[in-house]
């Protein structure tokens, strides 16, 4: 690897004006093909066969079409309207504004018209239903769309569900948006609040590029100060914004094809411009250093790109194989999601590995010129230089079971919040407070309860019940439904037309993500058994709060699986870096520990909202975990082999294993800090985004590097290196014998190095004479 590595090296540092334009060509061609077929992202999270899907299928049998409703893809849109304070909805001319808003729904052309079930004013629903008058019946009354039996003053507040004639999200027109939203206009005038929920509201969130900008200026200023140079540092932010392009624009191009969901540009972003700034960093760092060894610029970049460049190829390899790897899961959009992120890895690597080397070529020794002053005083990288990091492996020398011990329980200490995660997928109390979405929630919850958000639809399957039997086994449904605690109430059973089904709607205390909502759910589910032994009685539970419920359930049980798979796929991979045992298992074990105290942060800031970083907590999103399992492995497993590759180096060329740690410290601390921290700030400035998802997962991401770059390997993992001495670079020799040698170290390219000398100093020697 290293020798065909510095190969490529020479060649493209010497050829750089072919491989430049030839960069310069692909870029703009995939570009331009992107931008060209680029197609509307999806927010289609459904999984097959979860358990809400038995009830779609029930409805399809006894309801035909009723099932569309409660797919991701579907429109839907519901008005929600509340009376000007102190006043209410049944007020003459307040019920005047809602016949008006009424009609100008009507009169969009996105609005699909029903002759057997009309749009109808809330107030005249209500009054039908018999829920006006002082002796209304209670009971009858929990279905009516005017909350006469709400928190706030009774009939304040109204919903208004409005079928569309859009065949799915992705057809949902900006235009068609404003207007769904604007024609509620002339109501708002005459004084009533009118807020609008449901996908048609739904705006497909991507990302503003702010986040992007400060992650490459706070990268920029790390690379400033870790090279001593101005142009140095911008060399990585611009092999970053080609790879992010090149990578965005195959996704793009994917979109053409088939449809991709709108968060993997988040996932694409995050790690490509991260690992492309990371690996062009480790590159040029270690360019900096042979350049005062080797005999030419030329040859610099050749053992660079031989040593660091290999480095970052398996680097690079673990990302992708933990992103890749999300395929495991058979979740589709986790897939796409991985995917999208797998390449941005590989177009990070590619960049790392073809395009630096000839921009060293482009700039020569010019590339650490102009020096900055005073940061560029003293040269890391210098054997005779000792550094702060040089000290540091020096503490972590002499004491290495202190040092251990510490940084376990400061992981331990992070972790313990982990043990109350809780998850949910993305729904409207998420969204930005200012969003009409969220408003609508909000005068939801006012009007008629948090759980009216998150309505559980059950249906019952009643052809094996006796015809005789069917209405009782329906109440029957209802009454046990009603008697769970957390059940706020249960609507009457409505039959099919053919009578062999029934469809309920259960409104639950609290909200869709809330966890005791999952377990109602749950509860309610577990009751079939009895009905069915008594009545023949099958049924099923949907809606957005069942579909949550199912979604963390599968997502949670596939962490297990998924983690065992990608770690042991990374596990023979890191034998074959650092040719151990010990190594590779304590780098995983490491992992461990940092992936809890990431979980335990992220608890305490997204959902407990502790230290006041957030002002409205939340569960974590189902997905997160998973994903984060991923990514933060891959990006471990990167500072792993940056890190120990180089005190390996230095332990195979005769250093004691305490001698070759501090070593190996001294020269790659620096960069891998510097890497550190410019991952840390790319993800983290992924908190300013609108998105709660984006805050989330940046937040998550940076966390965990974080904790994993400067507390395990930094500390946890040097410490044991010192600990295990020389069983830390054991492995068995049957098993030495086996293993291609892949030599990350550079020791072939070493002895290609020394045999190039020797013939040149015989060509230089004279001929004996004679």
């Amino acid at each position: 690897m290293s020798v065909y590595l510095y190969r490529w090296g020479k060649f493209a540092f010497r050829r750089k004006w072919i491989v430049l334009p030839a960069w310069l060509v692909l870029f703009l061609i995939l570009g331009g093909l992107g931008a060209q077929l680029k197609q509307p992202m999806s927010n289609d999270f459904s999984m097959p066969e979860l358990p809400s899907a038995r009830a779609n299928d029930i409805l399809d049998k006894h309801f035909p079409g009723a099932s569309s409703a409660f797919k991701f893809e579907a429109v839907t849109g519901t008005y929600v309207i509340k009376a000007p304070e102190g006043q209410k909805l049944t007020a003459p001319a307040n019920r005047a504004a809602v016949d008006a808003l009424i009609t100008k729904i009507n009169d969009l052309g996105i609005v699909a018209k029903n002759a057997d079930k009309p749009l109808t004013n809330p107030v005249t629903t209500a009054e039908k239903m018999g829920c006006l008058g002082a002796d209304r019946d209670v009971s009858a009354c929990t279905a009516a769309p005017l909350n006469v039996l709400g928190k706030t003053d009774t009939d304040a507040v109204a919903l208004l569900s409005v079928p569309f004639t859009i065949a799915k999200f992705n057809d949902i027109k900006a235009d068609d948006r404003k207007a769904a939203y604007d024609v509620a206009n002339d109501a708002r005038n005459a004084g009533l609040t009118v807020e609008l929920s449901g996908s048609i509201a739904m705006e497909q969130s991507q990302p503003s590029g702010k986040s992007e900008m400060i992650g490459m200026a706070v990268a920029l200023v790390v690379m400033m100060v870790a090279f001593g140079a101005i142009v140095a540092a911008f060399v990585p932010i611009v092999t970053a914004i080609i790879g992010l392009g090149a990578a965005t624009s195959v996704i793009f191009l994917g979109t053409s094809v088939i449809e991709v969901p709108s968060f993997t540009t988040f996932l694409a972003s995050m790690i490509g411009i991260a690992l492309s700034i990371d690996y062009a960093l480790f590159i040029v760092s270690r360019y900096k250093h042979e350049l005062a060894v080797q005999d030419s610029p030329e040859e610099a970049a050749g053992v660079a790109l031989g040593t660091a460049g290999s480095a970052v190829v398996f680097a690079g390899l673990t990302v992708i194989i933990a992103l890749g790897g999300l395929s495991i899961v058979g979740v589709e959009f986790m897939t796409f999601m991985g995917l999208g992120g797998a390449i941005a890895a590989v177009f990070a690597v590619l960049t790392a590995i073809t395009l630096m080397p000839a921009i060293m070529g482009a700039f020569g020794r010019f590339l650490f010129k102009p020096k900055l002053p005073l940061v560029a005083q003293y040269d890391p990288e210098d054997e005779k230089s000792v550094t702060n990091g040089t000290r540091f492996a020096r503490v972590i020398g002499k004491w290495p079971a202190v040092t251990l011990g510490l940084s376990v329980v400061v992981l331990g200490l992070l972790a313990a919040p982990a043990a109350g995660l809780n998850l949910g997928l993305p729904g409207d109390d998420s969204l930005p407070k200012t969003s009409t979405v969220r408003k609508a929630y909000e005068l939801r919850t006012e009007g008629f309860g948090e759980g009216s958000n998150g309505t559980l639809m059950v249906v019952a399957d009643l052809a094996n019940v006796p015809a005789n039997q069917r209405e009782a086994a329906a109440n029957e449904l209802r009454t046990t439904l009603e008697h769970y605690d957390g059940m706020l109430y249960v609507t009457a059973p409505e039959f099919s037309q053919d009578k062999m089904g029934a469809m309920l709607s259960a409104v639950p205390k609290s909200g869709p993500n809330n966890q005791a909502t999952k377990d109602l759910v749950s509860a309610a589910r577990d009751a079939e058994g009895k009905l069915k032994s008594t009545y023949g009685m099958e049924y099923g539970i949907t809606g957005t709060t069942a579909i949550y419920a199912d979604v963390d359930h599968v997502l949670l049980s596939k962490i297990v699986p998924y983690l065992a798979i990608v770690a042991g796929a990374a596990f023979v991979l890191l034998i074959l870096v650092f040719r151990s045992i010990l190594v590779p298992l304590t780098a995983a074990l490491g992992f461990l520990l940092s992936i809890a105290a990431t979980f335990g942060a992220t608890v305490l800031i997204f959902q407990q909202g502790k230290l006041g970083l957030i002002e409205d907590p939340h569960p974590l999103v189902s997905f997160l975990p998973i994903m984060l399992i991923g990514l933060v492995f891959g990006l471990a497993m990167d500072y792993q082999v940056f890190l120990v590759t180089r005190m390996r180096e230095e332990f195979v060329n005769g250093k004691s294993p305490k001698e070759a740690m501090i070593e190996g410290y001294h020269h790659g601390a620096r960069v891998v800090a510097s890497a550190a921290i410019i991952m840390i700030s790319v993800f983290g400035s992924f908190i300013l985004e609108s998105d709660a998802t984006a805050k989330s997962f940046g937040f998550a991401l940076a966390a965990g590097v974080l904790l994993d770059a400067f507390i395990v390997r930094m500390i946890l993992i040097p410490s044991l290196l010192v600990l295990m001495g020389k069983w830390a670079w054991w492995i068995p020799a049957w098993l030495d014998r086996i293993l291609p040698d892949i030599d990350v170290e550079g020791t072939k390219l070493r002895e290609l190095q020394q045999r190039g000398r020797e013939t040149v100093v015989m060509e230089k020697e004279p001929a004996p004479v004679g």
